[in-house]
């Protein structure tokens, strides 16, 4: 009985020592990557918005994230720089916009009969409440 105290401290500390030695190590790789990022790296940040660095200093970084479109985030917002094959596999996941023809396929036409419908019922309610004040 006396050995049990100890052996439940055991247990609960040990995992919390190792949870903490990884989550160490993790925030060490993640400040080593934010260290190393370079002019041309393909990025995402924290937020989730893809870019490209095209200039850093100590404390900032600057993405182009559309053409001629630069924005300037902290270095400790970028999550990770992404490889040629996630950048490619990103944008195999991006939709391409419809054309108007598939748009109006897709679309439903109104009758004249289904929009005139309704204002003929206000303009009823409208005099039903007029007669009745």
């Amino acid at each position: 009985m006396e050995l049990l105290f100890p052996l439940l401290l055991l247990a609960l500390f040990v995992p919390m020592f190792l949870m903490s030695r990884r989550q160490k190590r993790e925030t060490a790789k993640v400040s080593e990557m934010q260290d190393s990022l370079k002019v041309g790296d393909q990025v995402t940040t924290t937020s989730g918005l893809y870019g490209t660095v095209v200039d850093l200093d100590d404390i900032t970084v600057d993405l182009e994230i559309a053409e001629e479109v630069v924005t300037t985030w902290l270095r400790q917002a970028i999550r990770e720089v992404r490889t040629e094959d996630v950048a490619e596999d990103v944008a195999a996941d991006v939709p391409e916009t419809a054309t108007e023809t598939e748009t109006e396929t897709e679309t439903e036409t109104v009758t004249d009969e289904a929009v005139d419908a309704p204002v003929e019922e206000s303009k009823d309610q409208t005099e039903t409440r007029l007669t009745k004040d």
